[in-house]
């Protein structure tokens, strides 16, 4: 049970959020500002202090927000397709998340990109992070052998990355670690790369459809890790 103290202010915070997205939506994220919030909910500056220390503060909870939404939009899509090859499930998977970001562009974006120069996410924005990409890992563990991302693997296994190899073994048992992290690594710059330009418009007046780019980048992919 919360109070009703408790309930005014998550109220409250919830349409400090919307209204913060509603700027990202119309000017990005530069154009996010505290003061235009406090001026369009009618309350002053410092007021708005008590619901977010600072402008980071802010973005952080928006940005974490993001990763939990486009992971319950993928964790739907995986359940929808489990029983399918996993070659079929990464392009189900790559497909409901390039129609999340397509559909959330706002949100995509404070995702993909550095929402200002002096912003540094704080560590706790990384297991979020993580489970937007989960439902891939039991996909990047049913391959065959890599050869040509040896060097990346023996990479991921020297690096010292917190919780990584924890996060695999979850979500892909039995699989081996350093392959999966490398093969993540491998599949977000893609996709990341694909949808990140569609979103921007740098496929505007080109003449294809960008998921046909995105279909082809995916199987090229699944070849080279041997996916069936």
């Amino acid at each position: 049970m919360t109070t009703p103290r408790q309930r005014y202010r998550d109220q409250v915070r919830t349409e400090i959020k919307e209204a913060a997205l509603g700027q990202i939506r119309a000017g990005g994220v530069a154009g996010l500002s505290l003061n235009a919030i406090a001026k369009q909910l009618g309350v002053s500056g410092p007021a708005l202090y008590k619901y977010y220390r600072n402008r980071d503060d802010l973005l952080t909870e928006l940005i974490i927000e993001g990763y939990d939404h486009a992971a319950h939009h993928l964790a739907e899509t995986a359940a929808a397709v489990e029983t399918q090859t996993p070659r079929a499930r990464l392009h189900a998977l790559a497909t409901a998340y390039r129609t999340w970001s397509l559909e959330n562009p706002h949100r995509f974006q404070l995702l993909a990109g550095t929402p200002s120069p002096t912003y540094q996410a704080p560590p706790e924005t990384v297991d979020h992070a993580r489970g937007v990409f989960s439902r891939f890992l039991p996909i990047l563990g049913a391959g065959g052998d890599w050869p040509a991302g040896a060097t990346l693997q023996e990479q991921m296994r020297a690096a010292d990355s917190p919780g990584a190899v924890d996060w695999v073994e979850r979500n892909a048992p039995g699989a081996d670690v350093p392959r999966v992290l490398a093969g993540q690594v491998a599949l977000w710059s893609r996709l990341h790369g694909v949808i990140s330009l569609e979103v921007q418009g740098a496929f505007a007046g080109m003449g294809h459809d960008p998921a046909t780019l995105l279909t082809l980048e995916m199987d090229t992919f699944a070849d080279m890790l041997g996916l069936p």
